[in-house]
């Protein structure tokens, strides 16, 4: 420090304990209403002991009851959880049980082409059971994509041969195998020949 700074007194900082005076009060005034300030009495070590131990006590019902809300909170999720996958399990009953129906039918055409081999009814039999399991299927949002004729569309269909040297557009020529949209959405292109002309 130099002579300048000893010279010169640092100023006086007073510390007051404000929880022992009236708030809005500045030390040495009185308060706002003209009333001169009260002192608080001086906590001892009793009545800390006493807020301490109620705050301890405030303290362990918030965890009590945060542990029973986290409780309630996982047995929610795992109820929520077991309904999910039980719905997701019988979706498809209704369907299933459409085709129960055909199932029966089946069942019975070919236990009547045991009895007596008649292809003609054999035949007829057969193809109202295919109607059923269309209308059933159909009912269930499946459609046939109708391909044959078109022009090629690789969302709708798989090329497995291509014919023609032409440099016109490509066409479904033949269908080997039947695609299908379920609900709009394609889940089996229609397996095909391209021929360009």
């Amino acid at each position: 420090m130099t002579e300048h700074d000893e010279g010169r007194q640092r100023p006086k900082v007073k510390v007051v304990d404000r929880r022992r005076f009236r708030e809005g009060a500045p030390e040495g005034e009185d308060s706002p209403s003209g009333e001169p300030r009260a002192e608080l009495p001086p906590e001892t070590p009793a009545d800390l002991e006493d807020e301490l131990a109620q705050a301890q006590r405030q303290a362990q019902e918030y965890r009590d009851h945060l542990q029973r809300l986290q409780a309630e909170f996982d047995n929610y999720r795992k109820r929520v959880l077991k309904e999910q996958t039980r719905a997701v399990e019988m979706a498809s009953q209704p369907l299933v049980l459409r085709l129960l129906e055909v199932l029966d039918d089946f069942d019975l055409a070919l236990l009547a082409a045991g009895q007596q081999p008649d292809f003609e009814k054999f035949h007829k039999g057969v193809e109202l059971v295919y109607a059923k399991l269309v209308d059933s299927l159909r009912a269930e949002g499946l459609e046939r994509i109708e391909a044959e004729g078109k022009p090629f569309d690789p969302v709708e269909h798989e090329a497995l041969m291509q014919t023609g040297e032409g440099e016109g557009e490509p066409r479904v020529a033949e269908v080997f195998r039947q695609g299908y949209r379920l609900k709009g959405s394609v889940i089996r292109p229609a397996s095909v020949r391209v021929e360009r002309s």
